[in-house]
């Protein structure tokens, strides 16, 4: 249960945060590796494990998201709005599942080694098949594209809330002391 009726399990929050920091770093460096390609080689060595890391990651999240239920919406939330951020939070752990599946198989299917850490490499989970590789690239291309999307209509959305309707709905996620954490705790 949270330590606050309003807020994620601390253990959500921990969840959410770091794999928030890992998806920025992985748009930054899938989009520095198609610009920059004598770079491409050490940024690829860091995006394939980051994304692996992210893959377990979104598993681990989702098994503590079916066991823990969230929060209530805030009142301040339309029936469209609550909506719209149950259906954007299924899009995001799909993209979150489906994005490093495709890079993973793309990899495979290109015949290129998976390698995590060292001597540490991944099986193969789709045939040595260019066409198929240039399909899943594609594939890659477009959800990240979409989670780049996705992942900036969720921020945008708790600014809106947190600096124009100041319902402190941030305070739900936060990791750092609250005024609303503050309040329960002198409450209880």
């Amino acid at each position: 249960m949270s330590d606050n009726p309003g807020r994620f399990t601390l253990l959500s929050r921990l969840l959410h945060w770091s794999m928030a920091a890992m998806v920025i770093a992985q748009l930054l460096l899938g989009v520095t590796m198609v610009a920059s390609l004598s770079y491409y080689p050490l940024l690829l060595a860091i995006h394939r494990p980051l994304g692996i890391t992210i893959l377990v990651f979104a598993v681990v999240r989702l098994v503590n998201r079916l066991t823990h239920r969230p929060p209530p919406f805030l009142a301040t939330m339309s029936r469209r709005e609550r909506k719209i951020a149950t259906w954007s939070e299924y899009l995001l752990y799909a993209l979150l599942f489906v994005q490093p599946l495709i890079g993973w198989a793309m990899l495979a299917a290109a015949h290129y080694p998976i390698i995590l850490f060292g001597p540490l490499h991944l099986p193969g989970i789709a045939p040595h098949n260019i066409t198929l590789y240039g399909v899943l690239r594609i594939g890659h291309s477009i959800l990240a594209f979409l989670l780049f999307l996705t992942f900036t209509a969720h921020m945008s959305a708790v600014v809106f809330h947190t600096l124009v309707l100041r319902d402190r709905l941030i305070d739900r996620m936060a990791l750092w002391p609250t005024k609303s954490a503050a309040a329960a705790d002198h409450q209880a």
